[in-house]
């Protein structure tokens, strides 16, 4: 049965239901810790794949910027070393 084509489809799409849950959870904790996103920063959390994801969750709770304030520091930080990595 796990090899069934069927299976695999519903899996992934499980997969991807999931994905979309923590996309949408992480996007909802940054507004909350530092204010309404950009689109350009909205779009860079789009194009994360899903280790990229919960590593961003994980540092997102060492963020210093406090609700409604317009900084964005620690955010910027973290995508510049994402590429400083190559990742």
């Amino acid at each position: 049965m796990r090899e069934s084509v069927i299976y695999q489809e519903i899996l992934a799409e499980g997969e991807q239901r999931g994905e979309r849950r923590e996309r949408s959870l992480i996007v909802r904790q940054l507004t909350r810790r530092v204010g309404e996103l950009p689109q350009e920063v909205r779009e860079q959390i789009e194009s994360l794949d899903l280790e990229q994801l919960e590593n961003l969750g994980e540092a997102l709770l060492d963020f210093q910027a406090m609700p409604t304030a317009v900084n964005y520091a620690d955010l910027k930080t973290w995508f510049s070393t994402l590429e400083q990595k190559g990742q």
